[in-house]
């Protein structure tokens, strides 16, 4: 028997069946929490928690949708028509009328009609006269046996054939809140019930109506200006109604009620504000999603189980790693926190973090830190061994080969700093590449990256890596200088210098070489020695170096060769700069600020463009004007023109999402 197989079963043997199997079944149970997080009675209250918690902080602050307005009845229009419930339908003849002159796009009712009262004849004939789309609220007794009875909804069917020949359609206000009574996701949509309210006040939204995912709720930007505004209904129904024809023309106009202690219901802001938001306005929201195409994607299922395998996985070899004291608490609150990071920085993207069971990760990872330390313990140096070995089919078969061979060597070691990140990339080089020899295109290469990596060491950067023609760079560490800032950027402007001399003397027998493209970003990095054994590398990591590559990437776009984001140039005493504006990278929501170092460029033409940014940032207009002139007169300044184009697109104080447009 070989020598590995003797030793694994005397192992097994000393951990004994009963406490072998008591940790497979905890990591089994870490496993499905880390999964099951929304579905388990112990674990969903938390989950609901945290996702609220994420909702309200993530939400973004927006100005007041002027696509829509909702008419209200108020407890102050109820006290002057005397009559509470159902509400009265003259008030809303004279008010439908009134709307139906103004030109909306569209009219939604979110009030059911399914009782008779005096005025139906009244409503009726306003029905049958209206010329805007109408859509009036509807619910069944079987898709809602407990607010609509059978006659009920027979009434309100037989209402709705009498409006014939009018434009009044049924819609559907069915709302679906969670368990917890807190409305999160979009409802349901059954084919025995006519479109949804959203669905039916714009068509043509047709991947809506599958739709199950969460609903927005962004928050308004000033709490003078709400993200729906709401006007009574009093006002539509009284001699005050034409002058509320701006209110109203070509919107969407919802009508329904704003009464106290009725149709309430609580969001995942409540949680936050104490405060409930009225069916209608959740419909309106709805809408307005609808209207913004935001439909956050949802996380599949077997991303969700691979995530939470990898979390017990994480928990369970933390345990098993030689740490003690405040390395293991650091070790500790760090994963913990990613566990909240990860879930929070989705929910700041365009993916859907309903049933992604963060709380159930926390618990995951510390029930497999509980279960194969305890067991590591009881069992000493040779059953410890056999736990790694045996939680080895969780992880990648090099990874848990070197954990047994000696844990220390994945140890990472480094330190946090602000770096100034380089990256560059040479146009057309896959292109090239196919074009020539191996033999030539070997010789190019290590040509062309001798020519970078002595332009890099010329100003004192570090030589991160190669990748194919790609240089990465960086200044700051390992030896930090005061002149980093400006050593970064007189390189990063040599570095295409360098790339266009070399285009140029490379030899009548090759294709044509591309530009040299740079990006270079000042951010925080995690800098020193990474790597197993025998492959320890000298590296920088983290956002600050993606940052500068998303940098290089988007000069294509902006039709610039360099850039330099607004971090870096503030630390830089060079008068080289003009403004790019301000752009949303890929794969990033936060706009920021880039510039592209011209030294080439007159000062005062520079200075020029820098002003009139400024003027049309702050709001003047006529700026645009002279932008759009002095790009007129440099025809063969592609970036100019480009960039006088995304500023116009943004509008003041604006951004540019790359590739939106």
């Amino acid at each position: 028997m070989p020598r590995w197989q003797s030793r694994t079963l005397r192992t097994a043997g000393q951990i004994g069946p009963v406490r072998l199997i008591a940790c497979v079944i905890v990591l089994a149970l870490a496993l499905i929490v880390a999964r099951q997080g929304w579905t388990l009675p112990l674990t969903v209250d938390a989950e609901r928690a945290l996702y609220d918690w994420r909702v309200d902080r993530a939400a973004p602050r927006v100005a007041q949708d002027e696509r829509m307005v909702m008419v209200v009845y108020t407890d102050e229009t109820l006290e002057a028509v005397a009559k509470r419930s159902p509400l009265d339908r003259k008030m809303l003849a004279d008010a439908l009328r009134a709307i139906d002159a103004m030109n909306p796009k569209a009219i939604g009712i979110d009030i059911l009609i399914d009782q008779p009262q005096e005025e139906d004849s009244l409503l009726l004939e306003t029905f049958r006269q209206l010329k805007t789309p109408t859509y009036l609220a509807f619910a069944s007794n079987a898709t809602n046996p407990d607010y609509m009875r059978v006659w009920q909804e027979e009434f309100l069917t037989g209402f709705l054939k009498q409006s014939a020949p009018g434009p009044v359609r049924p819609t559907s206000i069915m709302l679906q809140p969670d368990g917890d009574n807190v409305i999160r996701r979009w409802p349901d949509q059954p084919a025995s019930l006519p479109p949804l309210f959203a669905n039916a006040l714009a068509p043509g939204h047709e991947a809506f109506r599958a739709y199950r995912g969460a609903i927005h709720f962004p928050q308004p930007k000033s709490p003078e200006y709400p993200v729906i505004s709401r006007l009574p209904i009093d006002l539509f129904a009284s001699e005050l109604a034409p002058a509320m024809r701006a209110q109203i023309e070509g919107r969407y106009v919802l009508i329904g009620g704003d009464i106290q202690d009725l149709d309430d219901y609580q969001t995942p802001l409540t949680r936050q504000t104490g405060e409930f938001m009225k069916g209608l306005e959740v419909h309106a929201r709805l809408l307005a999603q609808m209207l913004d195409g935001r439909m956050p994607q949802p996380i599949p299922g077997w991303a969700l189980w691979i995530a939470a395998l990898g979390v017990v996985a994480a928990g369970a070899l933390t345990s098993l790693l030689e740490m003690r004291g405040w390395k293991l608490g650091v070790a500790f609150v760090g994963q913990l926190a990613f566990f909240v990071a990860l879930p929070f920085y989705l929910a700041t993207t365009n993916v859907d973090t309903l049933d992604l069971p963060a709380f159930g990760w926390g618990v995951g990872w510390i029930l497999a830190f509980l279960a194969v330390g305890t067991a590591a313990r009881a069992v000493g140096s040779e059953q410890k061994r056999f736990a790694q070995s045996a939680l080895g089919k969780y992880l990648p078969a090099d990874i848990a080969a070197q954990i047994l061979k000696d844990p220390e060597l994945l140890a990472l070691r480094g330190e946090k700093k602000q770096i100034y990140a380089l990256f560059t990339d040479l146009e057309g080089f896959t292109k090239l590449s196919h074009a020539i020899t191996p033999e030539q295109l070997s010789d190019l290469l290590n040509r062309y990256l001798d020519v970078m990596s002595d332009t890099v060491l010329k100003h004192g950067g570090t030589i991160d890596k190669f990748v194919g023609d790609a240089v990465v760079a960086f200044w700051g560490a390992p030896i930090e200088r005061p002149d980093d800032a400006d050593r970064a950027c007189r390189a990063a402007v040599e570095m295409f210098e360098a790339g266009e001399a070399f285009a140029r003397s490379a030899g009548p027998e090759l294709p044509k070489i591309g530009c040299t493209r740079v990006g270079l970003h000042r951010g925080e990095a995690v800098v020193g020695n990474f790597g197993g054994e025998g492959r320890i590398q000298y590296t920088a990591l983290g956002d600050g170096m993606n940052t500068a590559a998303r940098l290089e990437s988007a000069n294509k776009y902006l039709k610039t060769t360099v850039l330099v984001s607004d971090e870096a140039k503030r630390e830089s005493g060079a008068d080289i700069f003009r403004p790019m504006g301000r752009i949303v990278l890929s794969g990033r929501a936060t706009p920021v600020a880039v510039w592209e170092p011209v030294p080439q460029m007159d000062s005062a033409l520079r200075e020029k463009i820098n002003a009139l940014w400024q003027r049309y940032d702050g709001g003047d207009a006529a700026a645009l004007s002279e932008l759009e002139s002095l790009s007129a007169s440099q025809p063969d300044d592609a970036a100019l023109a480009n960039f006088v184009y995304r500023v116009r697109e943004a509008g003041p104080g604006g951004h540019f999402v790359l590739g939106s447009k």
